[in-house]
């Protein structure tokens, strides 16, 4: 039996005692926020080994994949989806671990941009192959055509929510 299956049958007896609750879409919500729950602890369990937790390793990764290596706090927030505070707190403690580093910006000084370090890049190449391998194990129950055709739901998934804020 999954660990989805009693959140299924909770949510069939909701339907039953309220007949506008909808219990597929309760449903999903619930599957998306498992899966978030499961991948993040996994993945928290592999980078603790490196000294990340997983929103370091996600700031990491979109420095990293920016087109100049560089980064506003406000771009790194929008791309990681965290607030403001926490952007401030996290890049801290990526500067503290010199994997980062934080420089006024010369076309404004009173921005921020935020680079990878060589520590940073070397860190990111050391566990690239596990995050990858990980990453590739979640999705292989699917066939490619089956991971593009999630991805597009999701996605329209994502326009439901935002539409519905």
């Amino acid at each position: 039996m999954s660990r989805f299956q009693a959140t299924e049958a909770l949510l069939a007896a909701m339907a039953r005692q309220h007949p506008q609750f909808p219990p597929q879409a309760s449903a999903i919500v619930r599957m998306v926020k498992l899966l978030h729950k499961l991948t993040q602890d996994q993945g928290n369990e592999l980078l603790r080994r490196y000294g990340l937790t997983y929103p370091e390793y996600n700031a990491l990764m979109m420095l990293s994949a920016s087109s100049d290596g560089v980064l506003s706090p406000s771009q790194l927030g929008d791309a990681i989806a965290e607030k403001s505070a926490n952007i401030t707190r996290l890049t801290t403690q990526l500067v503290d671990k010199q994997l980062i580093e934080r420089a006024p910006s010369a076309q404004d000084r009173r921005m921020w941009r935020l680079r990878l370090t060589p520590k940073g890049q070397a860190l990111i190449a050391s566990f690239m192959p596990e995050i990858s391998a990980q990453l590739a194990g979640y999705a292989s129950a699917l066939d490619a055509g089956e991971q593009a055709q999630l991805l597009s739901l999701l996605k329209r998934l994502l326009a439901g929510v935002e539409q519905s804020a």
